[in-house]
């Protein structure tokens, strides 16, 4: 989705990826809970442009965004790139009138969400559907350009998740209300999981994530976070370079191919990893290629099965088995 002369900021890091996902179930209850109370109904023009915080995020942008598409402007004050492009896009906002919705993030006063998104310069601009974080281009940029953007992420959004975006209604006053997804019986256990995530108990997430499934062995929520957790755990501690040099030393180690996919896909860069271990399964057979094609298939897993980058890799890893 880049358009020409656009640069993309590259892909969203794994902690950006564990907040889109675990987020996209409920967003999904939220969206039918809402539709059963007769909700959805038209909002106000100013509406279109939020501003919005770390406190907020999950509520105004990742459930807001299983009925339209959320495009994140990250700016600051001080950016003066910022001052030219902000009022660019809260004009597409109201002339797109509902096909999306545009979230302002102060990035001095929300550095977490400034991480957790890999923004390395500002202004940064991403968008999130259906829970499902997207890269969409860093630095100012003409009106033309992102209009192009934004009709390929509209499409994106209407072809794969049937998001037609919200009403507009010029005499609403204020927002419709947001309907909170319904408590789930395991959410104080996936809650304590993701609380020692962000607080880097690797071990006691993975034996939360592990609690739900015992009881709950088709939790998705519990899935994607375990395999998340899991990885995690088996970079902490490594020495990157070394894991690297082993990789690039020893291109038929299947351990050090293995080790250099997980550092690959923990520092987002997910094509690399999935190509680094289709290549290994090619090369390698046995159990040495059991491994790897039983590693890549977690990975899938970890980054989500709706990723295109998980289809490409899928496609990828069928035509080396078979």
């Amino acid at each position: 989705m880049q358009p020409r002369n656009m640069s993309m900021s590259g892909v969203v890091d794994l902690a950006a990826v564990k907040a889109a996902q675990e987020a996209k179930a409920k967003a999904e209850q939220a969206r039918a809970e809402s539709a059963r109370q007769g909700g959805g109904g038209a909002v106000s023009p100013s509406s279109l442009v939020i501003d919005v915080d770390e406190t907020g995020f999950e509520r105004d942008v990742l459930q807001r965004s299983a009925e339209v598409p959320v495009v994140i402007d990250f700016w600051a004050e001080w950016c003066e790139p910022c001052k030219q492009l902000s009022p660019l896009l809260e004009g597409l906002a109201a002339e797109y009138n509902g096909r999306f919705v545009l979230a302002k993030i102060d990035v001095d006063a929300n550095q977490m969400l400034m991480q957790q998104f890999g923004v390395q310069g500002i202004p940064a601009v991403f968008a999130v559907v259906a829970g499902q974080a997207l890269p969409l281009f860093q630095g100012a940029a003409p009106a033309e350009q992102i209009r192009g953007t934004l009709d390929q992420l509209i499409e994106v959004a209407e072809e794969r998740f049937g998001l037609t975006g919200i009403t507009v209604d010029p005499d609403a006053e204020g927002s419709a209300p947001v309907v909170e997804a319904p408590a789930g019986p395991h959410d104080a256990l996936l809650e304590a999981a993701v609380q020692a995530l962000d607080a880097g108990d690797l071990a006691g997430a993975v034996q939360a994530y592990k609690n739900v499934l015992n009881d709950d062995p088709g939790n998705t929520e519990a899935k994607l976070g375990l395999g998340q957790a899991e990885l995690l755990l088996r970079v902490q501690g490594l020495d990157p370079q070394k894991v690297r040099q082993d990789a690039a030393d020893r291109p038929s180690d299947v351990a050090a191919q293995i080790a250099a996919a997980d550092l690959d896909l923990v520092g987002g860069h997910v094509a690399d990893a999935f190509g680094r271990l289709v290549d290994t399964v090619k090369v390698t057979a046995g159990e040495d290629r059991d491994a790897a094609r039983v590693r890549l298939l977690e990975l899938f897993e970890v980054v989500g099965s709706d990723d295109p980058r998980v289809v490409t890799g899928r496609t990828a890893l069928a035509r080396v088995l078979f």
